[in-house]
């Protein structure tokens, strides 16, 4: 296995042990999602690389962090407190990560468009997004 294949593995192990692994579990909680949905995301998202941030998009917008929360979020995240510097605390990352999942759950409901919209507005590319979502869930998750 090349030293790039392993990196995600890596990270993984990083993320899920420890002291990381009870920050997916208690957005999971916190926020009533899937802790390895959650993880899925981040892997979808950023590789697992806390420290990722996105290319600039065409509306001047950019990606922080494990769960790549869009820059966008920052003015309603300043009023609690958060800033883009904390959002490379991979804790902090997946919490707003699963807040953000979880209030499109509920707009949406408890399916797949839900997860799609997680990462694109667009009905027709949210499904292409689920899939790879789908793709990188643990493979005990799996239906």
């Amino acid at each position: 296995m090349t030293a790039r294949r392993c990196r995600p593995w890596l990270l993984a192990v990083w993320l899920l042990g420890g002291p990381a692994h009870a920050c997916w579990q208690d957005a999971a909680a916190r926020y009533g999602v899937n802790a390895s949905l959650l993880y899925a995301i981040a892997r979808t998202e950023s590789r697992l690389d806390p420290l990722a941030r996105g290319r600039t998009n065409a509306n001047g917008s950019y990606d922080i962090g494990l769960m790549q929360i869009n820059s966008g979020w920052l003015p309603t995240l300043r009023r609690y407190g958060i800033g883009e510097r904390q959002l490379y605390d991979a804790c902090t990352n997946i919490h707003i990560g699963a807040w953000i999942l979880a209030q499109n759950m509920r707009r949406l409901g408890n399916s797949w468009d839900a997860v799609g919209a997680y990462n694109a507005a667009d009905p027709k590319k949210r499904l292409a997004y689920a899939l790879k979502v789908y793709r990188n869930l643990p493979p005990t998750v799996q239906p």
